[in-house]
């Protein structure tokens, strides 16, 4: 019998994905979108709640049709061919290894609501290493024994959430909505530059199409749980920065960890304490998440001959350890790099590049394959993926042209490695 047969069921991809999602970002950034827009901010996560459920429909479709791993690489190369798919794989690797290392320092911000100064120094940087290493083994341990501990983290996440959001809008108060703007006007761009930050808190949800081979009836499972997650994370958001402006108001932009502050106010000092851990254990699921799906990735293009073959490889235990090695080794230099908001927006900016594809990629495959089996279609023709398209193209250019060079440079250095791998593949083909 083959152990590789063990898969993740319709639970535990739900589970995955909301832990992919709800993590660092809407815990430890509400801050930054309040110190830019104020209140105006709930009107921001709306917005990137749409356009994050725009794309997440792209790839529910494509999702629906594709059952390897790989995710946006995958529908790239179906799409547009091996040269686009090379960049796009070699540039979704990069984002998961980014987004790994983003969360990894957003545990440490996390942590020093019970550690003060875990996130500063040399202390900051022993705990992240230590942090990575120690998922990267319990991922080499199997796909099994991620899962229960993934799912344990998801559900030590969502209990105090509910009581955050239950109890916290019975001590909202109006006064703290008003005015709606920073000092009551509006800063040109502000709208663009908080969207584009708090965007970061919406991306994850592809690490569910990522290992598709390691999910039972992915065809079917795969899109009905992104579009689930994508509603229930919408909601949370929404409501978590309600909570958070009704209870601290003001107070909400110089707070760096905003929500066990607001839980302190109506929960007391034990409240805070309950509320300060599930935020922990919720970026430990996301971390564990992030390091189950990036490792995979690397897998996919492996076994394309887009990478070594060798990164491909599993272990008696099944699980990919070359890969995961590799993905270690990765992220910890990229994870001391930073602070957490420099990762974060670095991140969501890097995110667009497998975004874009992918959106691009339903009406394209719509033409060039209309026979094809699709559990899942996106309704009214092409029209949710151009808007995908132009509100992506839109945010994109809130960003500056070096945050653009950080978060897309990567398309420039895979170039060379794409013919790189291609003489290689070549030579290996001959020998």
């Amino acid at each position: 019998m083959n152990a590789r047969k063990s898969k993740i069921g319709f639970l535990s991809i739900i589970l995955l994905g909301f832990n992919a999602i709800v993590g660092s970002g809407i815990f430890l950034l509400p801050n930054q979108a309040m110190k830019l827009i104020g209140p105006t901010s709930l009107f921001v996560i709306l917005f990137d709640a749409f356009l994050a459920i725009t794309i997440a429909l792209c790839f529910a479709e494509m999702g629906g049709i594709f059952k390897k791993n790989g995710g946006p690489y995958v529908y790239t190369r179906e799409a547009f061919g091996s040269f686009a798919a090379f960049e796009v794989g070699i540039m979704t690797y990069a984002i998961c290894v980014i987004a790994w290392a983003t969360m990894a320092v957003g545990f440490t911000t996390a942590l020093s609501v019970f550690w003060p100064g875990a996130d500063k120094g040399i202390t900051k940087d022993i705990l992240v290493t230590a942090f990575i290493i120690a998922l990267g083994i319990l991922n080499i341990l199997g796909v099994n024994f991620t899962k229960i501990i993934m799912n344990i983290a998801t559900v030590g996440k969502i209990v105090p959430l509910v009581i955050f959001i239950a109890i916290g809008v019975f001590f909202m108060k109006i006064n703290n909505f008003t005015p709606m703007l920073p000092h009551g006007t509006y800063i040109s761009g502000s709208f663009g530059a908080a969207a584009l930050l708090i965007f970061f808190a919406f991306t994850g949800f592809e690490s569910i199409a990522l290992a598709a081979e390691d999910m039972e009836n992915p065809s079917k499972n795969i899109p009905r749980a992104i579009i689930i997650v994508m509603i229930l994370v919408s909601a949370v958001y929404i409501l978590i920065q309600a909570v958070s402006i009704g209870v601290l108001g003001s107070e909400l932009a110089n707070d760096v960890t905003p929500v066990a502050t607001a839980s302190s106010r109506f929960l007391g000092s034990g409240g805070e304490i309950l509320v300060s851990l599930g935020i922990l254990v919720s970026i430990i699921g996301i971390n564990i998440a992030s390091s189950f799906s990036s490792p995979r990735m690397a897998v996919a293009l492996a076994n394309d001959g887009l990478l070594p073959k060798v990164i491909g490889k599993y272990n008696k235990l099944n699980t990919p350890y070359v890969a995961i090695i590799l993905t270690v080794i990765l992220t910890i230099p990229i994870a001391l790099s930073g602070s957490f908001t420099e990762l974060a927006l670095i991140s969501a900016i890097s995110r667009f590049a497998q975004y874009l594809p992918t959106c691009l990629a339903v009406p394209v495959l719509r033409w060039k394959k209309p026979g094809i089996k699709r559990s899942f279609k996106i309704p009214f023709g092409p029209v949710i993926p151009i808007i995908a398209v132009l509100v992506s193209i839109w945010i994109l250019f809130q960003s500056s042209t070096q945050e653009i060079i950080w978060g897309l440079g990567g398309l420039i250095i895979a170039i060379p490695l794409y013919f790189i791998m291609k003489a290689y593949n070549k030579r290996q083909s001959n020998a």
